[in-house]
């Protein structure tokens, strides 16, 4: 096919649920919308799911484009918005918007297995395919069933790569970043340092200082260890800061010290008053939970920074769901909230009185934790709270850009997940809402990140990660 043909996109019904602007994503290319998407479109529409308000926008977009569109408009086409490139400067050239407007010859062969609606989706692109041979026909689908048949039939797809943060997921910032064995004989020459607080600062100049980010940890391997963060980048020059040692006794959280040098970036993050947006990515094991609700409740009950612990999650569930389930929503939501209640007998089992003492202790970290689902906050402003969102890799960067414009002054929010474990269907390491906000908040002075490398869980949970 010629690299400068014209091209020609048709698009699933699964990529404008995911994506209701996605028609206005294709440049100067035409779009096709075959009648068997607006079918599926019409049937998905009722609800308060995500995927039903996608669908209602869409429906509307649709619809603005072809309010006082005549027919013959519709048929050669309708104009899309041409918007703007990256500098900001108009497309000279837009693309159109075509729907099916007659009946699709039989192109397909008749015993081909599979839904209708797919098979109606292919049919209609293979029609198009030979009726414009001049044109690059592509397929657009999150499915990759239906992508593989459309291989088959000679149809060339591809996915909805929109929405995709990076290219590969092993190049996503780890927050963390090792120094180079000669690092101070190439910037430490003119550098100036400063004690203030019970930490030691150093003012950094060099060529390196411009791959860091504010809030990015950096440390050397040698006999030195030593551990900083980058308080913040001005004119050149990098401000860094040694970081608390939360693997000592003395500094525990809650009773918990950290066991790694992982953890114990997290816990500067999490116990930074001036950081008010955390990410951290780790497996199964290797602390997530255990750290944030440690350092939750040492600033909500000890230091009164916050009202609340509020903690939600996506209900994605690992096997067959188990139906609806009766009670408040906070009742309803406990079955998801297994992680919070293990790592709360953790939390409150080092501490003294025996067992009443223990149930004491339960009660009163209870009744200031707070656990709510996600159908509900649309439309709400947390005022001076300890945010969690747990299993944030299932969310789309839609949802969490959703719940992350709830936090109002004095809150705190927290991103915990593990990009392995995305349970949400046509979501990928890639594409995780998780993964964008690492991306795009690197750079925001108020944000950090941190990705635990090591499990802390158990020797069996170690191996068992490692082997299986």
């Amino acid at each position: 096919m010629d690299p400068t043909a014209r091209r020609v996109f048709v698009l699933d019904t699964n990529v404008l649920m995911h994506d209701p602007a996605a028609i206005f994503r294709f440049d100067e290319h035409d779009i096709h919308i075959p009648m068997v998407v607006l079918e599926e479109l019409d049937a998905r529409k009722k609800g308060m799911s995500e995927e039903s308000r996608n669908v209602r926008q869409i429906s509307r977009f649709f619809n603005e484009l072809i309010e006082n569109a005549s027919k013959d408009e519709i048929d050669h086409g309708i104009p899309l918005p041409a918007g703007t490139h990256d500098n900001g400067e108009p497309k000279a050239q837009t693309g159109r918007l075509f729907f099916q407007t007659r009946p699709v010859g039989n192109v397909l062969p008749d015993d081909l297995p599979g839904t209708v609606a797919d098979n109606n989706i292919l049919a209609n692109t293979l029609s198009l395919q030979i009726e414009q041979s001049d044109c690059h026909v592509t397929l657009v689908s999150k499915d990759i069933n239906l992508r593989i048949k459309a291989a088959i039939l000679g149809v060339h797809a591809e996915d909805y790569f929109n929405d995709k943060v990076l290219d590969n997921v092993d190049v996503l910032f780890t927050g963390a970043t090792a120094l180079a064995e000669d690092f101070w004989n190439e910037h430490g020459k003119e550098m100036d340092s400063w004690k203030e607080d019970g930490h030691t600062f150093y003012r950094v100049s060099g060529p390196q200082v411009s791959n860091w980010y504010p809030n990015q940890f950096v440390y050397t391997e040698d006999e030195s260890a030593f551990d900083a963060s980058i308080c913040r980048l001005e004119n050149g020059d990098a401000i860094i800061e040694t970081v608390t040692d939360y693997r000592t006794e003395h500094n525990n959280i809650w009773g918990i010290t950290a066991r790694n040098r992982e953890q114990n970036y997290a816990l500067n993050l999490l116990m930074n008053p001036k950081v008010d947006f955390v990410t951290i990515l780790g497996a199964a094991g290797t602390g997530k939970t255990l750290l944030t609700l440690a350092a939750g409740l040492a600033q909500t009950l000890e230091q009164n920074l916050f009202r609340e612990i509020i903690m939600t999650r996506v209900t994605v569930p690992l096997g067959e769901d188990i139906g609806f389930l009766p009670g408040t929503e906070e009742e309803k939501m406990e079955p998801w909230m297994g992680a919070l209640m293990d790592n709360l007998e953790v939390l409150t089992g080092t501490g003294e009185g025996g067992d009443w003492g223990r149930a004491a202790a339960q009660d009163l970290i209870r009744n200031r934790i707070k656990i709510r689902s996600m159908n509900f906050m649309r439309g709400r402003t947390f005022l001076n709270r300890f945010i969690i969102i747990d299993e944030a890799q299932n969310l789309t960067s839609k949802q969490i850009k959703a719940l992350i414009t709830r936090a109002g002054p004095g809150t705190k929010l927290v991103c915990l997940g593990n990009l392995s474990q995305i349970d949400t269907p046509y979501l990928t390491e890639t594409t995780s809402g998780l993964t964008y906000v690492v991306a795009r908040f690197r750079d925001w002075g108020h944000s950090g990140h941190v990705t635990l490398m090591r499990g802390e869980r158990s020797r069996l949970a170690d191996y068992a990660s490692d082997t299986l």
